[in-house]
């Protein structure tokens, strides 16, 4: 416990201080002013199914922390639900909410000196925005999430909130009825939880408990099952014996737990968020960490779960077969994870999965064995090129046609792109390009689920391309190029692109390139002038200002004052 760190609270030198009576009326007896003071960051809303069973967890915590000879201090901290503001103005929220979360954490755990601090979020930049909070404050600290949906159930099969998306496209190609386009809207979200595939939010859980930075097996538990709230309980007597050995994220959250993030990534299948993420983490807590990092992972961990979207499985199934901790045994025993990474319990990774079998279960193929991969090689792809100088992230598995080369269709913005895909507008071979959408142009870096379901629920998943400054969801499949840098609004050479350009994206060769002469090139960006600033005032605006390329992760404290 960080004795400096609650005297500024409770004592001030060997006087008692005054700020003690204002902690007596919310709860502190004598004996407490002995106790670590815990912040309880508690994400419950009623906004989302994500975050709406949290509240339950953040009560059940507290009471534990208490029991572990703590004294919580629960206060809230916001989410926004990028499934419900999918393909509106506020997705331009979404990524802003990841900063906003970070400061609100960071403000009241160092505004009132707290000795450790206990997160609990749902919806997708709950993770990464607690995260980058911890790395600031630096404060013995841990995760929980609040867990996932289980999936919803029609005529047989599993819903997820992709499911809903794809509908509209199938509905509008034809290709479906309007009495399936309801059923599945009906069925697909059954209770709380967050998104039920390996989509985002289960993606940067699954990071966060290969780094250590939560419990064993709690970062694929089902929202609505009991172990969930056991496991909450666990998390915070880990949190306060944390607190009494220092253990500190700087000491969690190295260059080996960011390798190890990485690799369990690529072996379910994650999400393309997770570059972003965890590049800001990174930033955060002061690692070196760059975009062909995760290409130098990517070719050498294999895809060995089957999950949504791309696969047939959903998160319960992946927990059923063994969770998070089963994925980085088969890594650690096959050379691919560092064991000697230390984790929020104390010990290390090794000592945490002596007890795991080095195989999955002979029951079921959610996991798949070392010898029997989906893929041999990791799904998210770094591509560069004259298109993407900084880079640019894709998801390659599962593409048939990894290479493509096709006529630019450009819009400004998503709802145009949308709006062209459900009109049939868009035909086999062309390239879509949508700009403007990235961290300064959107601002905020809009995901593109609506388009590319759209694109899926139309049949057109595998002869269309879309390449993209904005971001995709964790729901995002097919031959699709997100995080494209410099963005446009920059005047990064998506910007130059004009209608009908040739543009090549090929996944083996790592390439996004714009079939157009260097000096054509060169004349274009002469000419080009970047667009009046979108908002002038407000949060949109101050974030338009502040935010990096995504390549950097998209942070907003990046050389403030260089």
């Amino acid at each position: 416990m960080s004795d400096n760190r609650r005297s500024k609270v409770v004592t001030q030198g060997n006087q008692r201080s005054p700020n003690r009576a204002m902690l007596r009326a919310v709860g502190f007896r004598d004996d407490d002013f002995n106790k670590p003071i815990v912040g309880l960051a508690n994400g419950y809303s009623t906004i989302t199914p994500c975050n709406m069973g949290i509240n339950t967890l953040a009560q059940r915590a507290e009471t534990a922390l208490k029991q572990a000879g703590a004294m919580p201090q629960m206060f809230g901290t916001i989410t926004i639900s990028d499934g419900i503001s999918m393909g509106t103005e506020g997705m331009k929220y979404s990524l802003v909410s990841r900063e906003v979360i970070a400061d609100s954490i960071e403000t009241v755990c160092n505004g009132q000196s707290m000795d450790g601090v206990l997160a609990i979020g749902g919806c997708d930049k709950n993770m990464p925005g607690a995260m980058i909070a911890m790395a600031r404050l630096n404060i013995p600290a841990i995760f929980v999430y609040g867990g996932t949906i289980k999936p919803g159930k029609y005529n047989g099969e599993d819903l997820t909130v992709v499911s809903s998306f794809e509908a509209v496209g199938q509905f509008s190609a034809g290709k479906i009825d309007k009495e399936r386009l309801e059923a599945i809207e009906h069925n697909a979200c059954p209770g709380a939880g967050s998104c039920g595939g390996m989509f985002t939010a289960n993606t940067m859980s699954s990071a966060f408990e290969a780094m250590g930075m939560s419990l064993p097996y709690s970062s694929t538990m089902a929202a609505e099952d009991t172990e969930k709230a056991n496991s909450t309980e666990k998390s915070a007597f880990a949190l306060v014996e944390a607190i009494r050995q220092q253990i500190l994220p700087k000491d969690l959250l190295t260059r080996k737990a960011f390798e190890n993030a990485i690799s369990v990534i690529m072996a379910v299948g994650g999400s393309t968020n997770a570059v972003l993420h965890l590049l800001a983490i990174a930033n955060t807590i002061g690692v070196k960490l760059t975009l062909d990092d995760f290409e130098e992972i990517r070719k050498r961990v294999p895809v060995f779960c089957d999950l949504k979207p791309s696969g047939k499985y959903v998160t319960v199934d992946l927990h059923q077969a063994g969770g998070i901790p089963q994925v980085m045994k088969m890594l650690l025993v096959n050379g691919l994870l560092h064991g000697d990474a230390l984790t929020i319990t104390g010990k290390t990774l090794a000592e945490v999965l002596a007890e795991v079998p080095d195989t999955p279960p002979a029951n079921q193929d959610v996991i798949r064995t070392w010898d029997n991969p989906l893929y041999k090689q990791g799904h998210l792809a770094i591509l560069k090129g004259n298109l993407a100088e900084e880079g640019a992230v894709a998801k390659i598995t599962g593409v048939k046609k990894p290479q493509i080369t096709g006529s630019a269709r450009v819009f400004e913005s998503e709802e145009d792109c949308l709006d062209a895909i459900l009109s049939g507008k868009i035909k086999p071979g062309d390239i879509i390009v949508v700009r403007y959408e990235g961290p300064k142009g959107g601002p905020g870096m809009r995901e593109m689920l609506a388009p590319t379901s759209a694109i899926i629920g139309a049949g057109l998943g595998d002869s269309v391309g879309l390449i993209t400054d904005g971001r995709f969801s964790g729901g995002t499949y097919g031959m699709v190029v997100g995080h494209v840098a410099p963005e446009a609004a920059v005047g990064g050479a998506i910007a130059l692109v004009k209608e009908g350009d040739s543009i090549t994206i090929d996944a083996q060769q790592k390439l996004l390139h714009l079939d157009v002469s260097n000096e054509e090139l060169a004349k274009r960006k002469a000419a080009w002038q970047p667009i009046p600033p979108r908002y002038r005032r407000g949060m949109l605006a101050k974030y338009a200002k502040l935010v990096s390329s995504s390549s950097l992760g998209a942070v907003t404290d990046l050389d403030l004052f260089e």
